[in-house]
């Protein structure tokens, strides 16, 4: 399984929902198996996004469409700065 990790500060959390919920790049059809949003619970104007693949190549192509996403205001309204990506792979899991 590969995530790719997107860290982004937001302006507002409603105004990048709508936008998020657009789904500019149509997710599933990228190859996005399942998503997770996280947000800080002392930051609201932060937000996390765990978007999991089945290949490093579906992750990567996803991240070139997103970057034409980021680079308009249209598309990306509540974008609050430079997003951070990791693309990362999990090595160990456990439930306790």
């Amino acid at each position: 399984m590969i995530t790719v990790r997107i860290e982004h500060p937001i302006k507002s959390f409603e105004t990048w929902k709508m936008a998020f919920d657009r789904d500019p790049v149509d997710r599933k059809g990228s190859g996005v198996l399942r998503y997770r949003v996280l947000q800080p619970v002392d930051d609201p104007a932060f937000v996390m996004i765990d978007l999991d693949f089945e290949t490093s190549g579906e992750a990567t192509s996803f991240l070139t469409a997103m970057r034409r996403v980021w680079a308009s205001p249209a598309a990306a309204p509540a974008l609050g700065g430079t997003p951070k990506v990791a693309v990362v792979r999990e090595v160990e899991s456990e439930i306790l």
